[in-house]
This record gives structure tokens, sequence and C-alpha cells, in this order.
């Protein structure tokens, strides 16, 4: 599994980096527009909606559950500062795909009996999409914590993120996670789309 997450970039708009990550064949969409206002992210969603629903492809937005509620897109991504999920999943009802932010196995199994569809884990090494970063957990780290939550009863998919390149989903993947997250690879790669394709050919050995 390959997720898109957006990020402002000087080359291209958010509804550019988009197009290009779905011609490469990407069908899971992250929007994360951290410092925007409400009108600024529904206006982006609004423009890249049509393009997700032609190619069937899930689109989830960060943060926002309002926007979520308003715009009936597939979900919502919470970081560990945002709506608890549970209150979450009271506004968007039973269907809506909601994942979380974790850093550590027992944010993992803080999850227990929490009604949330993917966990991101991460960050793999620093990234400089994100502020306030934790500490990276790297290949080892992604070992450690999938085998204490395999342990520890936990059957959510864990999506790697932070930092991720080509280079790294084969290690990646063999960690046990079930997929990644890419964001600035994507974007400040030569060729977009030819290189979200390539992560996803890295990817189809153990994709699901």
């Amino acid at each position: 599994m390959l997720q898109f997450i957006t990020h402002p970039s000087d080359r291209y708009t958010i509804a550019e980096e988009v197009k290009m990550a779905i011609e490469g064949g990407c069908k899971w969409i992250q929007l994360r527009m951290k410092d925007a206002s409400y009108e600024e992210m529904k206006s982006t969603a609004l423009e890249i909606i049509p393009m997700c629903k032609e190619n069937d492809i899930i689109l989830v937005i960060d943060d926002n559950v309002e926007l979520v509620n308003e715009l009936r897109v597939h979900g919502v991504h919470l970081g560990k500062n945002d709506m608890d999920p549970r209150k979450a999943r009271e506004i968007l009802g039973p269907h809506a795909i909601i994942g979380v932010t974790a850093n550590t196995a027992d944010d993992i199994l803080s999850f227990r009996g929490v009604d949330v569809d993917y966990v991101g884990l991460g960050p793999f090494r620093h990234t400089t999409t994100k502020k306030n970063l934790s500490p990276v957990i790297g290949l080892d780290g992604y070992k450690d914590i999938v085998a204490t939550v395999t342990e520890g009863g936990n059957t959510l998919p864990i999506v790697a993120i932070g930092g991720i390149t080509l280079e790294d989903v084969t290690g990646i993947m063999a960690t046990g996670v079930q997929g990644i997250a890419v964001s600035g690879s994507i974007i400040n790669a030569p060729d977009p789309v030819r290189y979200t394709s390539q992560l996803l050919e890295a990817l189809s050995p153990s994709d699901i």
C-alpha cells in the first residue's frame, strides 16, 4: 500500500501533485495542508475530489474532521494532538476511514478496542515536511515495534512514514509493516509520475 501525502511545493500546486501521484498509479491520497485555513483546504479538496472519484482513489484529509464530514470524502488522518479518534468515529460514522499517528509500540497498543483503521508509524528518518518531529525510528526500530505490537495482539495495518525514499522500500517492508506513506521524495523527484510508479513496483512483492 502506498499513500501519497500532499505538501506545499514551489514547483507544483497541490492539485498537480495529486494528479501526478494518481498518474503514477497511487490509489491513496492524504490531503495535508497544515497551515491552511478551512476555506483554503476546502477549495483544494474540491479541486482533487473529481480526480479521486474518476480514478477510484481513496482520499483522506489530515486532521480536519469537520471538512471530511462536510465533503464526505473517505476519511481522516488524526495526529497525536488532533481530535480523539473515538469522537471522530461518532461524527463520521461507521464507514469512514480513520487513521492515527504513532511513534512507539505503546502508542499503537493504546488503540486496542478503538475503532480505527490503520496506524501511521514514524518518522522513519528525519523529514523536513513535518515540524516538532518525534525521534526517528529507523529499520531496527520498526522491526522491534512490529514484533512488540504483534505479540501484544495488534491487528491494525501499520504504514511507515517519514523521509522514505525508493531505496528504503524493500528494507522497510521486510520489517513487517503493511505499507508506506511518502510525500517529499515524490514531489522532489525529477519525474514524480515515474517515481510513484517505481515506488509501487518496489512495493508489489509484499503489497496488500
